[in-house]
């Protein structure tokens, strides 16, 4: 008793048939396998994130991810700041309606 048979399985299809038809199936088809796809490629993305969160410790490593001796600071690369961007004056014109 809690096993499923073939004819369930031939009256879950037919039943499916009839509710969206022949010619739906396939895009049915086609849409649920995008959309586990696509399910499975986040779930991917958030299993390695949560890895990558694990492998970061609070203490400074250097390139190659060995830990740096206590008190050496961490390199970083110098701040450059941005340049300021120019603007071009503005000239007083009358507005359009009054030309």
């Amino acid at each position: 008793m809690g096993s499923i048979g073939p004819t369930e399985i031939i009256l879950v299809i037919l039943v499916i048939v009839l509710l969206f038809g022949a010619k739906k199936l396939p895009e049915l088809a086609r849409g649920s396998g995008r959309a586990l796809r696509i399910f499975k490629a986040e779930t991917k993305g958030l299993v390695n994130d949560d890895e990558d969160d694990a492998t970061k410790t609070d203490a400074a490593t250097d390139p190659h991810g060995r830990p740096l001796p206590p008190g050496t600071a961490e390199a970083t690369p110098p701040v450059t700041p941005r340049p300021e961007p120019t603007r071009e004056p503005v000239q007083d014109r009358p507005p359009r309606d009054q030309v």
